[in-house]
């Protein structure tokens, strides 16, 4: 392929030039090989998603974070979906148990936690527990403050 074409093979990956001509006006000159990237959950059809993708561990274990906090949640479960990709506010409904004194205490269920992303991420510790078994995978985090609501 000449200097300065519009597709240029980078690691069996191809890279399109904005106003490149598409795969079908380029015919049989380009090949285009998967590089992997597809992923299906139950009958959903394949999409793009990520792989090999973690949050690296920390050095403390997951009782330690835990023991660190008077008053607290320890999040078991996350429902539905709530972030606003331009503020970076985020609120989601939530259920696990209480942290009280450094113990976990009784369940919770049908509440709202919720908190800004810039602020999790700058504040979130990281436990020493991480496990490989998904495509994205993390281990215990423990967030300094979010705001909690409900019973």
């Amino acid at each position: 392929m000449p200097a300065g074409s519009p597709l240029t093979a980078v690691k069996a990956k191809v890279q399109v030039t904005p106003g490149a001509p598409a795969k079908e006006e380029l015919g049989d000159t380009v090949r285009f090989e998967s590089v992997g990237g597809l992923a299906a959950a139950g009958t959903a059809q394949p999409a793009p998603a990520p792989s090999n993708l973690y949050l690296a561990p920390g050095r403390e274990t997951p009782e330690a974070l835990i023991g660190a906090i008077s008053e607290g949640l320890y999040v078991t479960e996350l429902i539905g979906m709530g972030v606003n990709g331009v503020t970076g506010d985020y609120s989601r409904g939530a259920a696990g148990f209480m942290i009280r004194n450094g113990e976990l205490a009784e369940p919770v269920a049908e509440i709202t936690i919720a908190g800004n992303l810039r602020e999790m991420f700058a504040t979130l510790t990281p436990a020493n527990d991480l496990a490989f078994r998904f495509g994205t995978d993390a281990p215990t985090v423990r967030i300094a403050a979010m705001t909690m609501a409900g019973r």
